[in-house]
């Protein structure tokens, strides 16, 4: 193992010195970049991704920097396609990795992630940038990799579980005004800025593969989430529980839905975490603190002091398939 750069061997601030000595009682922009450690199960045992890099001559992960206004899911998406030629299904999120290159900060964000057609082979043509691709088993993989920042990646792979599935919590995309809505506040739409915003989830949603989809009944809910169920053919229904009709509820001080509702909605979610199947559930900005608080509490997690997202916003809770416990969590904005 080396470097790239200054410092490529840094790992999640290791090497702190050098960034000191680079940027003394300030701080440096990082240069952002996005990766995706690929993995199956082949018949030796868990086999990753690597390639090979013909300019520095090294093995690692597949990865490259985030374009301008480029959101980091679908950075790490393209670029793990444009480096290996397979599509990836995001896993669970992984640490992410920070270091110098060329003195100047970098970070890194990782996923786990498997291959959208498990059984496609590798069939990459050579190229300037990567001359080779292949499947290592994780062992090997170990020992091949240049870089020691990229086996901290696969160390953190190796110390979770493999398979998980996301239950992505949404609120809706930006809809009419309340006061300037004179019809059922069930039916307001989503407005321009709400419609286009659905088109860019539509891309964002779709990083974690085909999922079902579970929706308020609400008009601006179920808008927010019709491209995804449409471009991915998601199976889709709604549920009265994750609803909030202001017409037929007491305002609590929280904001909006009756106690009878948040427990409603609460079991709801509950049982949706129960099943074991990777779901986008998308709902309004009342509920949410209420169900992310269930997610965390079904999971025997800690609690964050934000559970609440901003219209466009999603968290995603990854859940180990086999043992049912909390195996990661991340925030995203459709708008960066």
């Amino acid at each position: 193992m080396g470097e790239e750069g200054d410092v490529e061997g840094s790992v999640n601030g290791v090497g702190g010195d050098v960034l000191r000595r680079t940027a003394v009682g300030g701080y440096l922009e990082p240069i952002r970049a996005a990766g995706a450690l690929l993995w199956r199960e082949g018949a030796g045992g868990t086999e990753i991704v690597l390639i090979r890099r013909p300019d520095r001559g090294d093995w690692t992960l597949p990865k490259g920097k985030i374009k301008s206004s480029e959101h980091t899911i679908v950075g790490a998406v393209r670029e793990v396609r444009e480096e290996t030629g397979l599509t990836p299904v995001l896993g669970r999120r992984l640490p992410p990795q920070r270091y110098l290159k060329d003195g100047w900060p970098k970070q890194v964000e990782w996923w786990a992630a498997t291959p959208a057609d498990p059984g496609s082979g590798i069939d990459y043509p050579p190229n300037e940038e990567v001359e080779l691709v292949e499947w290592v088993r994780a062992e090997e993989a170990r020992e091949r990799l240049t870089y020691d920042h990229d086996v901290q990646v696969l160390d953190d792979f190796l110390a979770g579980p493999a398979t998980t599935f996301p239950v992505i919590l949404l609120r809706h995309l930006s809809a009419g005004k309340k006061d300037t809505w004179r019809g059922d506040d069930l039916l307001r739409p989503l407005d321009e800025a709400g419609r286009a915003d659905a088109l860019v989830l539509s891309r964002l949603l779709g990083a974690y593969g085909r999922l079902r989809v579970v929706t308020s009944a609400a008009a601006r809910c179920a808008e927010s989430v019709l491209p995804y169920t449409v471009e991915f053919d998601a199976p889709t229904r709604t549920e009265r529980a994750f609803t909030v009709h202001q017409a037929s509820t007491d305002p609590s001080p929280e904001g909006g839905e009756s106690a009878h509702g948040v427990e409603d909605a609460r079991k709801a979610f509950a049982h949706i975490l129960a099943e074991g199947r990777g779901t986008v559930m998308c709902t309004h900005g009342e509920l949410v603190p209420h169900l992310m608080a269930e997610a965390l509490t079904q999971l025997d997690a800690p609690f964050t002091q934000q559970l609440k997202l901003r219209k466009g916003s999603f968290w995603v809770v990854h859940v180990d398939s086999s043992g049912g416990g909390l195996a990661a969590v991340e925030r995203h904005a459709v708008r960066t």
